[in-house]
């Protein structure tokens, strides 16, 4: 089978002065329609390399990349931009909304970027904007809507051009922890709609919202399974501390 999203072998080295950074070091995976995967790492973990090789921004120095069956690792920046118009919805911690531009209007604008026609714009930006509860408010300037409804309408746009994959980097960073959770639960509402959902955080409790867990350390995936797993939230170390301090015959259960 033929999976949305193959990345073999991949490295992205960086030179820094002396110093040779190994943002991705030879790793392998994929995704498939339909899934909920959280890539969650620490700062320097390599969480936001990978995010920019499958948001089409960077690609690998060595290795491949496929995005649905499209070699993206050789790619020059036109080709590149080109494909992510098509294909990626991204949803940014900072919701990215051009403030003089009305709500219907900021939707629209990836639409006008890819070359439709004023009613395409307009059936599909309507449609998006259904599907986050904020029809009501196309007309509204983002300075007049709540920080949840600003993420929401991030969430349109990226909705609007009818993605194969939405790309959430950190999408609750910049929300009060209620309105975070409103947000998640409506990404995964998203997914149970069939929408492929790929999210970028440094937080296990988001983390786990998702289906699930590639973790990385170091550039390298240390677990990569069902988010309910223990394992999924706790690095190696931690978990065998933890091991370590309980009762001898709890330990051995």
């Amino acid at each position: 089978m033929e999976h949305l999203i193959e990345l073999k072998n991949v490295y992205k080295i960086y030179q820094m002065g002396e110093e040779t950074v190994h943002a991705l070091d030879g790793i392998n995976l994929t995704i498939d329609k339909g899934e909920f995967v959280a890539i969650v790492g620490s700062s320097g973990s390599g969480k936001s390399t990978a995010m920019n090789i499958i948001g089409c921004l960077d690609v690998p120095t060595s290795g491949t990349y496929h995005l649905g069956g499209i070699d993206v690792s050789t790619m020059e920046d036109d080709e590149q931009a080109e494909l992510r118009n098509k294909m990626l919805g991204f949803i940014f911690q900072q919701y990215n909304l051009i403030p003089k531009l009305n709500v219907q209007e900021n939707v629209e604008l990836p639409l006008l970027y890819a070359g439709l026609d004023t009613e395409e714009r307009h059936q599909r930006s309507i449609r998006a904007l259904e599907r986050v509860g904020l029809a009501d408010k196309r007309k509204n300037l983002p300075s007049q809507l709540s920080g949840g409804q600003q993420q929401r309408v991030s969430i349109a746009r990226a909705l609007a051009g009818d993605p194969s994959v939405i790309l959430a980097d950190e999408p609750t960073g910049a929300l009060d922890s209620r309105t975070g959770r409103e947000v998640l639960t409506f990404l995964q509402k998203l997914n149970a709609e069939g929408d492929t959902v790929v999210l970028i955080t440094h937080d296990n409790s988001i983390a786990v919202k998702a289906r699930r867990i590639v973790r990385l350390q170091d550039g390298k995936i240390i677990y990569d399974g069902d988010s309910r797993d223990p394992l999924a939230v706790v690095q190696p170390e931690e978990y065998d501390t933890a091991e370590e301090s309980l009762p001898e015959e709890e330990a051995l259960t």
